[in-house]
């Protein structure tokens, strides 16, 4: 699921018109003035995903900007997420009809034979607050910093952030660096489960129990952000960003298992999850916009993350915005390939030494994603815009080359998740 990446689109959501007069403005060497205090700006969302026969989303956001006297500005967020369906719990699918405990070790589910076992109990609601401020502090320099707090039922999430930016060359270039420190407490429904210990049976049952550890643990995340930004002509800018971070703490999913398998691939127990507890990871960026005569503009991105988990992707986006009278339409284009980390295997043999990490996460899979899309806007007036945006997902796991024991040959390890996104954003 891709959620992670729309979010930060979002987030990082620019208007080319906008930025794009400024650096015309400033190749002019003038600068725009205002005459009058600038209102609050309000962009709004509605957004739907949905995967087919698994998990959905609806996402709200209320984001909220002011621009008071001297450069000094205020932004404000609120997003709020529902989460419900079903997500794949790593066990592989059998030729009969398997049973699992649910995660909070209450109650058990089913899962027909031949299909992958979805744990339909996925739930949740996350309400997330951002605020930053930003202002000049001497000639050529700004700085920003903000906060943020995330609460889902059973994940809190805390963090500060500081940016500082230097502008040379007219303002046509601008250096920045930045930090963030995150930490979040994982307390789900149940505990904690024991790393590689063996699913039970649900604790209302003879026999019954959890294999539990604790009722929360934490992580903490450090980020560092080193940019470029640079006003190439009139119509061209480009932006170049390396980050870093560094993870510490529990970083396992506590709902997710492996499945041991026997020689002939039947399931002879499910067992918990392990994953490292740090994790650094690195990402290159580069992204041009270029707005051509015809007023149509171009967005093209390019990332590479790479981690010590092994785990490294590459993502192209491209968007064209395409003038229609006072309307616009703006295909959108997104591929995502990655490989798999080290520890990442399908399922375990039975007999075989246990290793030190192992998750059958597709996520931390070798897969490949493609989005396609179109986005629809109509300005309205007094800066004020509706747009409309629907777009096609489509992530498909791969094998890493694992040789497949009996009845494995004969079923789908790697399923493709399909998915539908729909938008409405509404500017004033």
């Amino acid at each position: 699921m891709q959620l992670i990446d729309n979010k930060k689109s979002n987030k990082n959501k620019v208007n080319v018109a906008k930025l794009l007069t400024l650096a015309t403005c400033t190749l002019l060497g003038t600068t725009a003035q205002a005459e009058e205090e600038k209102p609050w700006e309000f962009d709004t969302a509605l957004m739907y995903y949905g995967e087919t026969d698994r998990v959905t989303a609806s996402e709200f956001i209320l984001a909220a900007s002011k621009e008071f006297e001297d450069e000094h500005v205020l932004n404000l967020k609120v997003t709020v997420d529902v989460l419900t369906g079903a997500s794949a719990n790593g066990a592989v699918p059998q030729p009969e009809v398997q049973t699992f405990t649910r995660p909070s070790g209450n109650g058990s589910f089913q899962t027909p034979a031949k299909e992958t076992p979805l744990d339909d109990t996925f739930h949740d609601t996350r309400v997330q607050l951002n605020a930053q401020w930003t202002q000049p502090i001497a000639k050529d320099y700004r700085v920003s910093g903000g906060v943020h707090l995330s609460k889902e039922y059973d994940y809190l999430s805390l963090g500060v952030n500081g940016n500082i930016a230097r502008d040379f060359n007219l303002k046509n270039t601008t250096l920045s660096a930045g930090f963030a420190y995150t930490n979040d407490t994982i307390s789900p429904e149940g505990g904690i489960p024991i790393a590689f210990e063996p699913m039970l049976p649900p604790v209302d049952e003879i026999g019954g129990g959890l294999n539990r550890d604790s009722n929360d643990e934490d992580k903490t995340t450090i980020d560092l952000l080193l940019g470029l930004t640079q006003v190439i002509s009139r119509q061209t800018i480009m932006q170049f960003n390396y980050s870093y971070s560094q993870v510490d703490g529990y970083q396992t999913d506590p709902f997710k298992v492996v499945s041991v398998v026997d020689d002939n691939g039947i399931a002879q127990q499910q067992l918990y999850e392990n994953r490292p507890d740090t994790r650094e990871k690195n990402s290159i960026y580069w992204q041009t916009k270029h707005h051509f005569l015809s007023d149509s503009i171009v967005d093209f991105s390019y990332r590479y993350f790479w981690d010590d988990w092994d785990i490294s992707s590459h993502t192209v986006d491209a968007r064209y915005r395409i003038p229609l009278g006072n309307h616009y339409i703006e295909p959108h284009i997104r591929f995502y390939t990655q490989e798999a980390a080290n520890f990442y295997q399908p399922f375990q043999k039975s007999g075989n030494a246990l290793p030190e990490y192992m998750s059958a996460d597709y996520r931390v899979g070798k897969m490949d994603g493609i989005t396609l899309g179109v986005k629809y806007g109509i300005p309205i007036k007094n800066n004020t815009e509706l747009s409309f945006r629907l777009e096609f997902f489509q992530q498909s796991s791969k094998s890493n080359g694992d040789e497949l024991p009996g009845v494995l040959n004969e079923l789908d390890l790697y399923p493709s998740v399909d998915a539908i996104i729909a938008q409405v954003n509404y500017s004033f």
